[in-house]
This record gives structure tokens, C-alpha cells and sequence, in this order.
């Protein structure tokens, strides 16, 4: 099976996501609504099975699309493209709901045969070679916005959990912001040992000061808690941003 990355705008990905989906119709407008306001958007391979059978190859895999909005959180929708149907054209399902997904590619798997669902408990989920190295960051010119950047740099300090956030005087610092930039770093992560539950990623907030000068926030986006709960972290710098989620990953023995 084959599934090209979508390129262009985020609306532009979201309406070629529907168009090619059977269930479509159960993705909610507020979710549309969302994914066509981004700002920026990644597809990412999370997972896929193959087997050959005498007919050809079937198989499924995963993507997960991910849409930065406006306000620098998040908005996950997950793909599973199969070909477990009639004839050889291939099968695409969306979801927005992980349980849902889970629901779905399980009810592909039985399709396929072979091991039992509940054996893959424990065993790493297959992710192409590219996508088990820290990836280098990507050089590029940053394209500031104008656009409420002081009350952006606010919502990311407020939201950030960790203790040793930056303080009051980077604070003061960001209130004369006035222009900004959103990276979604290129750090793909292992997820190994089960399910794949794992949620890790950085953002590089970029920041134009009135006096000329450059503040950076790095976030770090993780459920790397005991609940799994999905919280929000932000450093200083890129090497602090990292050092924290492997002490977290760490904590809970879970290879990044």
C-alpha cells in the first residue's frame, strides 16, 4: 500500500483526508472547523502490518495527522488506510477518537489472520527506519506573524506544568512581543512495548521583542504521566526541552 504525505495548506490536507474517507460523515464540524483554522500541519507513519496471501499483499497502516492551531495546542486525527476490501483499491478510515481507531484496526487485523490481537501485547509496533532516529532540526528562515503575539506567548506560559518554567522575567520580557513563529520540531519517537500509546512532541515558539531581540520557548507536549494525561512543559532551550522527557520516559520505563 502507498500513501503520499499531503502537501499544501491545513484545509487543504482536511478536505483531502474527507474526501477519500468511508466514514467521513462521523467526523464532527467542530473538529473540521479546527483542522482547516491550523496554522501548520505533519503526517506522520505510526504503524502498519502486512502479510502475503496468495491473492497479493494485504496489509494496513496508520498515520497520524497532526494540525497546530492557533493558539499552539494540538489536534490529532488518526488515518488507517487498509485493503482487506474487494478488489485491490485501497481502503481509507478517519477517526478522531483513539479508541475508536483501536476498535478499527482491530477489526482489520482479525481480517488479515494470523496472530491473535491480544498477542501483539508487549511486542514494538513497526515504524520505518527514519522514524527511530532523533532527527536532525531542519534549517529555515523563521516567517514571523503579527498577530496577537504577546497573548500567544501568555497562553504558553500559562499552560505549562513544569516548575522550573521560565519565570517572571521572561514574562515581562514577552509582554513586548509583537511578532512570532511556530515550529513543530522534527523529533519522531519509538513507541514500543504495546500499544502504541506514547505521545511526545516539541514546538519551538519564536518570539520578536519591540526592542529587537529574540525569545525562544521550547514545549514540550507529552503524556508521559502516571495517568497518562496529556500536559504541556516549557523550557528555555531545545536541551532542556529533551532532557525532560527522557526523565520522564525514564520514570515510567518507556523507551523513546
Amino acid at each position: 500500500m502507498g500513501h503520499s504525505r499531503a502537501d499544501g495548506t491545513p484545509a487543504e490536507l482536511m478536505d483531502g483526508l474527507l474526501a477519500r474517507a468511508q466514514n467521513g460523515f462521523e467526523i464532527g464540524e467542530a473538529v473540521l472547523a479546527q483542522a482547516r483554522s491550523a496554522l501548520m500541519h505533519q503526517s506522520e507513519l505510526r504503524s502498519c502490518r502486512q502479510c502475503n496471501e496468495r491473492c497479493g499483499q494485504l496489509g494496513y497502516s496508520t498515520y497520524r495527522h497532526v494540525f497546530l492551531l492557533p493558539d499552539g495546542s494540538s489536534l490529532l486525527l488518526w488515518e488507517l488506510e487498509h485493503n482487506t476490501g474487494e478488489g485491490d483499491r485501497p481502503l481509507y478510515e478517519l477517526y478522531a477518537d483513539e479508541d475508536a481507531l483501536t476498535l478499527a484496526e482491530r477489526r482489520v487485523h482479525d481480517r488479515l489472520g494470523g496472530a491473535r490481537w491480544e498477542e501483539l501485547d508487549g511486542l514494538p509496533l513497526w515504524l520505518p527506519d527514519q522514524l527511530l532516529h532523533t532527527a536532525e532540526p531542519l534549517e529555515s528562515s523563521r516567517a514571523y506573524v503579527a498577530d496577537n503575539s504577546a497573548d500567544h506567548a501568555r497562553r504558553v506560559l500559562r499552560r505549562a506544568e513544569n516548575p522550573d518554567r521560565p519565570g517572571e522575567e521572561t514574562e515581562r520580557l514577552l509582554t513586548t512581543a509583537f511578532a512570532h513563529d511556530i515550529a513543530l520540531a522534527p523529533k519522531p519517537r519509538r513507541r514500543s512495548g504495546g500499544p502504541d500509546a506514547t505521545w511526545c512532541r516539541f514546538y519551538e515558539h519564536a518570539f520578536l521583542l519591540a526592542g529587537g531581540d529574540e525569545v525562544v520557548l521550547w514545549e514540550l507536549e507529552h503524556n508521559l504521566t502516571r495517568d497518562g494525561r496529556l500536559v504541556c512543559e516549557v523550557y528555555l532551550d531545545e536541551v532542556s526541552a529533551e532532557l525532560a522527557a527522557d526523565r520522564h520516559a525514564r520514570a515510567l520505563g518507556v523507551d523513546l
